[in-house]
């Protein structure tokens, strides 16, 4: 959450704010701020965190901007909430040229929460030491290790292979890669083992299978999460292409594209439940849902055609329940029942954000949690189980909280153009954002 620079503490969504005296002496009353509705920062004024909103909180640059990334699950357990935390995470780069571009393995570690314990029973020359040397025992690290990439990285979604960690890779050059991550992930674990990446492999790490049968590029890319290697992949001309694993470590990419959408595909999901069953989103506005046991110019069985008012360019399969979430150039967030879906009406519609969803995602334990990223450079935490207080009359008093939906748990801001964000599913609670300004790990102390 943030609060005007000056004003020292910051409200919960439908939460009054308390008075303050300003340095004139005058006092006044403090304004719940409320990004894109309420009115502009006035001269002097910044935004400031409140730290006390957060559990965790930490920021990563890695040189150039990445657009896309995906968490590795790792070997480490899970519903791990004990700190400091460690994560793994694949990107990949947008630079300027296109040699310059990098697929990469990030290990962020040592990442300590927000709150720190007071010394006790220590004077105060002790406790600066100590502080000091806190300090520098709770400075979080990250290590890295990249391979090049010719061509802008526009998504990256990881799998499995058995034992073998992969990426598929959908580049701006108009092709799908998939790429082996196993020395790169064993290379930021180890100091000698990063330098014989270094020196012997890191020039000479190439795909295992490329795919340039698109002939332009995408974005929309997910791997099925019940039959390993099988992967979709689609581009801006409207095409969506199977892929199936085959027993030798390849893949036959279907060359029929799924037929049906008449603008670019914008992402795409597979069910949780059902092995041959996908949805889609696309510039058209419309989202559809696939089976791939039909041919596919035949495969399409449910469409709704207006979907959002606009490009549709973001969806997220719920795990749990069956629930379907997108995100639209409208900046609404919707979510739909797919036991109705043939009726064309989400069953919840929040406008929250006021530029287009770039990111959406289902909360990996909690089934009617889930956040957005929108280009409005915000960040926000729903939960559809919450009913505002009738009896908290007060509260509906203050400007402009009746306007926020009662679902709405938390905002955060302070990243400058969002472009994708991930919870953890080993860590409750702990989200992961990509923007121009970086990556951001957090976990807010409403989730």
């Amino acid at each position: 959450m943030a609060a005007r620079k000056g004003r020292q503490r910051t409200c919960e969504p439908g939460e009054p704010m308390d008075t303050e005296t300003r340095d004139a002496g005058v006092e006044v009353r403090a304004e719940v701020y409320l990004p894109g509705r309420g009115p502009p920062l006035r001269e002097g004024e910044e935004l400031v965190m409140d730290e006390e909103a957060y559990v965790l909180y930490h920021r990563a640059q890695t040189g150039a901007p990445c657009l896309s990334f995906d968490i590795v699950r790792d070997h480490l357990g899970d519903n791990r909430t004990e700190l400091p935390l460690t994560l793994y995470l694949c990107a990949g780069t947008q630079a300027e040229s296109s040699q310059n571009n990098r697929l990469m393995i990030l290990r962020m570690h040592n990442l300590h929460g927000t709150k720190r314990t007071p010394s006790e029973g220590s004077d105060d020359e002790e406790e600066e030491d100590e502080d000091e040397e806190d300090e520098e025992e709770r400075k979080p690290q990250l290590e890295l290790a990249m391979v090049p990439h010719y061509g802008g990285i526009n998504r990256v979604r990881v799998s499995s292979l058995g034992e073998e960690p992969v990426a598929a890779v959908w580049s701006e050059k108009g092709q799908v890669e998939v790429f082996t991550l196993r020395r790169l992930l064993r290379a930021v674990d180890d100091a000698q083992s990063m330098a014989t990446f270094l020196r012997e492999e890191q020039a000479h790490t190439k795909p295992i299978f490329t795919f340039a049968g698109h002939m332009v590029e995408g974005f929309a890319l997910d791997w099925s999460p019940r039959v390993p290697g099988r992967l979709l992949t689609g581009d801006c001309q409207k095409n969506i292409h199977l892929w199936t694993p085959t027993d030798g470590g390849s893949w036959h990419v279907d060359q029929r594209p799924f037929a049906g959408h008449t603008r670019s595909v914008e992402d795409l999901q597979w069910s949780p439940t059902e092995d041959t069953v996908f949805a889609s989103c696309s510039a058209d506005a419309s989202i559809r849902i696939w089976d791939i046991r039909a041919a596919p110019s035949k495969a399409c069985m449910l469409t709704t055609a207006n979907a959002h008012n606009g490009d549709v360019n973001v969806i997220n399969w719920s795990r749990r329940e069956p629930f379907l979430l997108s995100g639209g150039d409208d900046g609404a967030l919707k979510v739909w029942d797919l036991r109705q879906f043939k009726s064309g009406s989400p069953v919840a519609t929040f406008k929250q954000h006021v530029a287009p969803i770039t990111s959406v995602e289902w909360h990996p334990q909690d089934s009617g949690v889930f956040a957005a990223s929108g280009a409005d450079n915000q960040i926000t935490q729903w939960d559809l189980a919450v009913e505002r207080d009738a009896e908290a009359g007060d509260v509906e008093t203050e400007p402009g909280l009746a306007e926020l939906p009662q679902q709405l748990l938390f905002v955060h801001q302070g990243e400058t153009d969002l472009k994708e964000l991930h919870w953890h599913p080993q860590c409750p609670g702990v989200l992961v954002s990509t923007a121009l300004s970086g990556f951001t790990v957090f976990r807010t102390i409403s989730v």
